[in-house]
């Protein structure tokens, strides 16, 4: 009985684990077949921009379109302006939805319910019904063609999405660690700063993307309310560039990995520093 026992125990224990490597198995190439499927357009747009121009006498994988894109277009100009305009829309975005999301999150009565209410109503409207009403109204400001007002429309087009963001993160944060700061001597807004948001680094660099994402790739607006050279963004930038050159796609392809490149580098710099857990030791004791 001993040696049969012993005989059938491992059979038994290996097939769970067999079962296990075939269920991750199937599902990295699930996952490997679907991340394929999504790198071919980039790769596409990466092999064509490497490609020569039209006219050239070089041949195979080279850099030419990149060299006549920097030397003969306004491509400083649209990178620059895209960066003034993206990096203002994450700090100010930032920066007013940290606190409104903490009093939402926190929060109690019929006057949260309703702003809460509200940010959800605002959520669900197109951005195009109210495209018409802004430009009437930023004309008569003296904020078309100005990358300030363009700053203003994405700041308050993310604001109910940041809010949010920010309300359901600060809602897996233990209370119990504010009454400890409380109880400490720490005021509401200092419990805040000190302990809240220093323990909410995930869903800030969250919010930060979405902003950042947000007035990166914007297209719609930029379209609409700028008007001269000077001011345009990477997104209207690359338009015109495409409307001039129809059939050269190397130099306008170049000009579309320039717009790729700042998303990756922010995913790649501050993709260490998403974490779910981290929280629930700081009650260990209490």
């Amino acid at each position: 009985m001993t040696t049969l026992a012993r005989q059938t125990t491992p059979t038994v224990a290996r097939r769970p684990r067999q079962t296990d490597d075939r269920g991750r198995w199937w599902r990295f190439s699930l996952l490997a077949v679907i991340t394929a499927i999504v790198l071919v357009p980039l790769a596409a747009v990466v092999l064509l921009s490497l490609q020569p121009a039209l006219g050239s006498a070089q041949t195979g994988a080279t850099i030419e379109n990149y060299l006549t894109v920097i030397a003969s277009t306004d491509l400083g100009v649209w990178v620059t302006n895209s960066l003034i305009v993206t990096l203002a829309t994450v700090v100010v975005s930032v920066l007013i939805a940290a606190p409104a999301g903490y009093v939402l999150s926190r929060g109690r009565g019929r006057l949260v319910g309703g702003f809460s209410l509200t940010l959800f109503v605002i959520q669900s409207l197109p951005v195009i019904t109210a495209i018409i009403p802004l430009f009437i109204l930023f004309a008569g400001l003296g904020l078309v063609d100005s990358l300030g007002g363009i700053v203003i429309l994405y700041v308050g087009g993310s604001m109910s999405v940041a809010i949010w963001m920010m309300a359901a993160y600060f809602d897996s944060i233990p209370i119990s660690l504010e009454e400890a700061a409380w109880m400490d001597g720490c005021s509401v807004f200092g419990s805040f700063w000190r302990v809240v948001l220093r323990n909410s680094l995930p869903g800030v660099l969250s919010t930060a993307i979405f902003a950042f994402l947000l007035a990166w790739n914007d297209y719609l607006v930029a379209v609409i309310f700028l008007r001269s050279d000077q001011n345009y963004t990477l997104p209207i930038g690359l338009q015109t560039f495409f409307q001039q050159n129809q059939t050269d796609w190397g130099p306008v392809m170049s000009v579309a990995v320039v717009m790729m490149i700042p998303p990756i580098v922010v995913f790649a710099v501050l993709n260490r520093y998403f974490s779910v857990g981290g929280i629930g030791g700081s009650l260990a004791g209490r």
